[in-house]
């Protein structure tokens, strides 16, 4: 067996549901420790409950190249749909299956077998870190962005990051995110007067007030992106009015809604513009906000050069830089880190039943991430 292969199937097996990391740092720190890695807890307590967070250095000089992850997994839904318990790792058809097999425990796996290889042959011209947590698939409040917090407080800038998230979609190799969108978020309330549907004199339907509202909003060109990102989308999730009465007007109505905003539109200007229509419409709202996570972006540079060099050479592959997706925990760590991407195993299953990754493409997968650690640290 593979020590990735070995390694990745210790961590399926915990339990970790998000924000539960069942002992994986753990694991984790008792791979690092040895090989010269001070591991530090940052652990922190949020609304749902203790998240533990990780962060390993070794050595004090700069370049400092971090690898960052979670050890947090999605629930596994039904388990009677699952082939196989999601919990103890199965290995059939060339495939291992299991959850977080693909979201993100390989890549930890991955990550870990180059960094121990790498050590072999000496001493990198610079320093190496892990920045892991467990509360990366839930609220994300008390994971990567607190020890962000800490690392910032206390002057330890980072200069490159590859985040293990699963950015491949067909083959390994053939995607890097280079930048993601930002996401933000609205609560809005429009008012009304409730009443018997039989006298509309009598009423004022907020649900016929907001419809108006929501179809300009939905029709509105909110800028044309760039050379990176696609055009701002804006999205309602969610529509809540109405007392459970077929014969009532509700006196409110309640929207949830979604801008996935590009670096061409800043996240003021979208909330002035929204306020802008909502007044034009003279309508009587509360309006709430909630900012995601801002857009980043990593031009082609070093990182970018280093890593699709490393994908190239172990898989043949010139790999697309996109920044298509959700969010993910690299919006945080671009607040102190110039050059940040994510790169991963392929993604076609990641949060479903039966979640898995191919067995041949974990060795390629350490592989490259060893390679690409080489061309940071090991210049020749």
């Amino acid at each position: 067996m593979s020590r990735t292969l070995e390694l990745a199937q210790a961590l399926i097996a915990r339990r970790s549901v998000t924000p539960e990391d069942a002992g994986c740092l753990d694991l984790i720190a008792a791979r690092l420790e040895p090989l010269g890695f001070v591991c530090e807890r940052l652990d922190s307590t949020g609304p749902t409950g203790r998240v533990a967070n990780l962060w390993a250095r070794r050595g004090k000089t700069r370049p400092l190249v971090v690898f960052a992850g979670h050890t947090d997994v999605v629930p596994p839904g039904p388990l009677e749909k699952w082939a196989s318990d999601p919990f103890l790792p199965a290995e059939r058809d060339g495939r291992l299956y299991g959850r977080g097999a693909a979201d993100m425990k390989t890549s930890l796996a991955a990550a870990i077998v180059a960094v121990e290889r790498l050590l072999l042959d000496g001493e990198p011209r610079g320093s190496l870190a892990f920045l892991l947590t467990s509360d990366e698939e839930g609220e994300a409040t008390d994971g990567t962005v607190k020890v962000v917090e800490a690392l910032a407080a206390r002057g330890e800038p980072l200069d490159y990051c590859i985040v293990g998230e699963p950015t491949s979609v067909a083959r390994l190799g053939d995607m890097i995110k280079n930048g993601r969108r930002g996401s933000l978020s609205g609560r809005l309330v429009v008012k009304g007067v409730q009443g018997h549907v039989a006298y509309p004199e009598k009423v004022k339907n907020p649900i016929h007030l907001v419809a108006p509202v929501l179809a300009e909003l939905a029709a509105t060109r909110w800028d044309d992106g760039n050379d990176y990102f696609p055009p701002t989308s804006f999205q309602v999730s969610n529509i809540h009015a109405g007392t459970g009465a077929t014969n009532v007007v509700p006196g409110s109505c309640e929207v949830l809604f979604n801008f996935r905003f590009s670096t061409a539109s800043p996240a003021n200007a979208l909330q002035e513009r929204v306020h802008a229509i909502l007044d034009r419409h003279r309508l009587e709202y509360e309006l709430a906000w909630t900012l995601g996570g801002q857009p980043f972006l990593t031009p082609p540079g070093r990182l970018v050069e280093a890593l699709s060099a490393a994908i190239q050479a172990e898989t043949g592959l010139t790999p697309e830089l996109s920044t298509s997706g959700g969010t993910s925990d690299g919006r945080f760590i671009a607040t102190i880190c110039p050059e940040v991407v994510e790169f991963g195993p392929v993604n076609a299953t990641i949060h479903q039943i039966d979640e898995c990754v191919a067995l041949a493409d974990l060795e390629p997968l350490a592989r490259i991430y060893e390679a690409a650690f080489r061309k940071l640290l090991c210049p020749n």
